[in-house]
């Protein structure tokens, strides 16, 4: 019963391919046979060649941000390693760095927590007054109010040193 009415429905259709001559039929199955092969193309066959295009620089990418995360861990554990340096020491060592900010750096010692006003220091500076507060004072900071101004970077940096936490 199920097939009638499809049958029937198909019908005109049916009748309208019986009616066409066989290069017409020829050239419709060819017309639609480089439709499905367009259609497959689209979406299947050029995003997986996309994909495997990409995909060498983007594994570089990755590896390269694996070696920096290997390399940062590697550093933390060494740092991690290193015995404690006397209070008088860090702090010393402290002073030594914010001296080379000259005016635009102002440290305040506070216990075991010294306090530096920033006021346009650059990049470059504030990374190495990091790196020397914490290879020299085993500094590590635990609060940072920065803003960045044309001249670079203003605000305050708290940082622990000795046992503090």
């Amino acid at each position: 019963m199920s097939d009638k009415p499809k049958a029937s429905a198909l019908a005109p259709v049916a009748a309208w391919w019986r009616a066409l001559a066989e290069k017409e039929r020829r050239l419709i199955v060819l017309a639609g046979v480089v439709l499905a092969v367009g259609a497959v193309w689209m979406w299947a066959v050029q995003p997986a060649l996309r994909t495997l295009a990409r995909a060498p620089a983007q594994l570089d990418a990755l590896e390269l941000q694996f070696q920096t995360m290997q390399g940062l861990a590697a550093e933390a554990q060494q740092l991690r390693a290193m015995p404690p340096v006397a209070p008088d020491q860090a702090a010393a060592a402290l002073k030594a760095a914010t001296e080379r900010l000259g005016d635009r750096g102002k440290l305040q010692l506070q216990g075991e927590r010294a306090v530096l006003t920033l006021k346009g220091v650059g990049t470059a500076a504030l990374r190495d007054w990091l790196v020397e507060a914490r290879a020299g004072a085993r500094a590590r900071p635990v609060e940072a109010t920065l803003t960045r101004v044309d001249q670079g970077y203003s605000g305050t940096l708290v940082v622990a040193f000795g046992g503090a936490p």
